[in-house]
């Protein structure tokens, strides 16, 4: 079975980067495979709402040749359970990974809900304020893509400013550890019962809006 953690952070090896590894180490020992993707600081465009993913029906996204979408889309698609990682910036996340949520999801419900089945974990770093707001927009992407998110023992948060502070919070790990621990569990329960996932029909999907809106 395969994981992908997703970096919103520009911060390389950063406190968001602590978390994600911290979640990836149980499914690592549990005989997943893990990959840590990092796209804060990288070139990747927002949704313009063109609906080509959806007359294409490729999974990918137009644009997707001049910016690192459609690469980390595939590989999201290929795995079993998707992280999504992610500090606040003025109460929510970074824009890197708010333009991921918009067009992943975008992509994904045009192309016959290409996420739904999937596990979907979110973990997110702060100072001060905003975790749950910014926590929330991640868990957007998840429950509108049809993806089962499971619990842990509390918010999927950790406190630090500088590089490297979130190691202090202890409980953060604590929480991080049972994180990877739940998603190991959940995807190995999904995989056994080898249930399909009751994706939506083409004639549920949305409405597309006029080209003026």
């Amino acid at each position: 079975m395969k994981v992908v953690a997703i970096n919103g952070s520009p911060r390389k090896s950063g406190n968001t980067e602590l978390l994600l590894k911290a979640v990836l180490e149980p499914l690592a020992e549990s005989g997943w495979e893990t990959e840590l993707i990092q796209i804060g600081g990288k070139t990747i465009r927002g949704c313009c709402g063109c609906h080509k993913c959806w007359e294409n029906k490729d999974k990918r996204c137009i644009f997707g040749g001049t910016d690192i979408f459609n690469d980390t889309f595939a590989k999201a698609l290929e795995a079993d359970a998707i992280v999504l990682g992610s500090p606040v910036y003025f109460t929510d996340v970074t824009t890197e990974m708010k333009a991921f949520i918009d067009r992943a999801g975008f992509v994904a419900l045009g192309n016959d809900c290409a996420l739904a089945g999937k596990v979907g974990a979110a973990a997110v770093t702060l100072r001060r304020g905003g975790s749950t707001h910014a926590f929330d927009t991640m868990n957007h992407l998840f429950f509108m893509s049809q993806m089962v998110v499971p619990g842990s023992i509390y918010w999927n948060m950790g406190f630090g400013l500088r590089p490297g502070d979130v190691v202090q919070d202890e409980e953060a790990f604590r929480n991080m550890k049972h994180l990877g621990e739940a998603v190991n569990w959940l995807g190995k329960m999904i995989k056994a019962g080898n249930v399909p996932y009751p994706v939506v029909k083409e004639g549920e999907l949305p409405p597309e809006p006029a080209q003026n809106e």
